[in-house]
């Protein structure tokens, strides 16, 4: 699993490069430059993220609050090949995306401005790694009002963006592929039992993991391979 110290060290970069992936990485001026445009938006005040994969149940910053909340124009899904992490470069997983239209629920976090630059830097470093996401300002519903979050939407211009696979292909990739980080169905199932924790519900996520269980009840399937793009 990934942990604060396994980001701050470089452990997920060096993973890329001995993938043999090294030409996605982003370079450190390009990752701060980000980082640095988000944190003169914040104009000095607490930042608030919006968690809807990972990060909900192994979040790896420090934040003071967090709260349940639903963002609309996006909706959660398996549209991220992983290579690595949760597969292989034989066996490729699938990651959450942010993508288009919709609406989807996670927990937003916030972070002491005092703290902002330091926190923000490890989520950068874990999730702008190769460019795959593109950070964007959201509004985020809250049953105490209405925040506006940095979430993580994905870069469909992305060469590991999956688009809109077909449901029984998201399955046995679920189903079949895990890596360093462990297998997608713990990713899965993880997501799942963490939302619910929080009060929240994501039909979809529900679907398929009855599915990803009736299946790993018989015999195991290949599982397709990253396709070229």
């Amino acid at each position: 699993m990934i942990s604060r110290e396994s980001i701050l060290d470089g452990a997920i970069a060096r993973m890329i490069m001995s993938g043999g992936m090294g030409s996605m990485l982003l370079s450190d001026e390009e990752r701060n430059a980000s980082l640095r445009q988000v944190l003169t938006e914040t104009d000095g005040r607490d930042v608030w993220v919006f968690a809807y994969g990972s990060l909900i149940w192994n979040p790896a910053f420090h934040f003071v609050e967090r709260r349940p909340g639903t963002i609309r124009g996006y909706h959660r899904r398996f549209c991220l090949w992983a290579p690595l992490g949760r597969g292989t470069p034989e066996r490729p997983g699938l990651m959450l995306g942010l993508d288009h239209g919709g609406a989807c629920r996670g927990i937003a976090f916030r972070i002491a401005a005092e703290a902002a630059a330091t926190e923000l830097d490890v989520i950068w470093r874990r999730e702008m790694v190769t460019g795959a996401y593109v950070p964007r300002w959201t509004r985020v519903t809250t049953e105490t009002g209405d925040l506006s979050a940095i979430a993580f939407v994905i870069n469909r211009r992305h060469p590991r963006y999956a688009g809109r696979l077909a449901e029984t292909e998201v399955v046995r990739v679920l189903r079949t592929a895990a890596g360093a980080f462990g297998s997608c169905a713990e990713y899965l199932y993880q997501t799942i039992d963490h939302l619910n924790a929080a009060g929240l519900d994501d039909p979809q996520l529900r679907r398929l993991r009855r599915a990803v269980e009736e299946r790993l009840a018989g015999p195991p399937v290949a599982a397709a391979g990253w396709p070229a793009r």
